[in-house]
């Protein structure tokens, strides 16, 4: 995920690493935190696998020049970049914490690609939905518990079901904009189409002399 995270950072711009660790743990936070000692031999693992390269730059602060190690993005990056994207199959116990890291860069996928994700995430927000109801029903029938433990049980069943059809609304709401988007592309694309095709004009379209 935290691979994922610095390509789809430096995806738009280079970056140096002390602002790539504070946005890491602006999002993870408040409590989760991802250290430096954690952070920089990623760094150098991606810079070696030719993911990422470093440079150095001079910035001038109240306290005088400071130099900052950046990092900007390579063409083999980038195609690394777009396989993790796609990738919906890898820690698929942890892919609702990794699609919510995918979002705000599905602008660089294709559209096809972009639908392909969106009804995807839409099917793993349906699969635990289903799974959760139908083993909140199976419990509801056992003998194995006392009336107030089971009751207990079903109501924190009955919590995460509707935290995932809550995640499903969303992920319908994505669909729904994208389309949206692509609709209003191909009306504009094809108003451009239609002022540019040539006016066909015949004999009766001119004014005859004299007339």
């Amino acid at each position: 995920m935290y691979e994922l995270i610095i390509l789809s950072f430096l995806i738009r711009n280079p970056m140096h690493g002390y602002l790539i660790a504070r946005i890491i743990n602006d999002m993870i936070g408040p409590y989760a935190r991802f250290s430096n000692g954690r952070l920089y031999p990623l760094l150098a693992k991606l810079e070696e696998e030719g993911l990422i390269v470093a440079y150095t730059e001079t910035t001038n602060t109240h306290k005088g020049e400071r130099q900052l190690h950046s990092y900007q993005i390579t063409e083999e990056g980038r195609k690394r970049f777009h396989d993790l994207m796609m990738d919906t199959t890898s820690n698929p116990g942890d892919y609702q914490r990794i699609f919510l890291h995918k979002v705000p860069y599905l602008e660089f996928l294709k559209t096809t690609e972009r639908m392909y994700l969106i009804d995807h995430y839409i099917n793993f927000c349906q699969a635990h939905v289903l799974h959760l109801t139908a083993e909140k029903e199976d419990l509801a029938r056992t003998k194995h518990m006392s009336l107030s433990q089971l009751n207990v049980t079903l109501n924190v069943m009955q919590h995460m079901i509707d935290q995932w059809k809550l995640e499903l609304d969303w992920a319908n709401s994505l669909r729904e904009k994208d389309l949206a988007g692509i609709i209003a592309r191909e009306s504009n694309v094809l108003e451009v189409e239609q002022s540019r095709k040539p006016l066909i004009q015949t004999e009766d379209s001119f004014s005859r002399e004299g007339d």
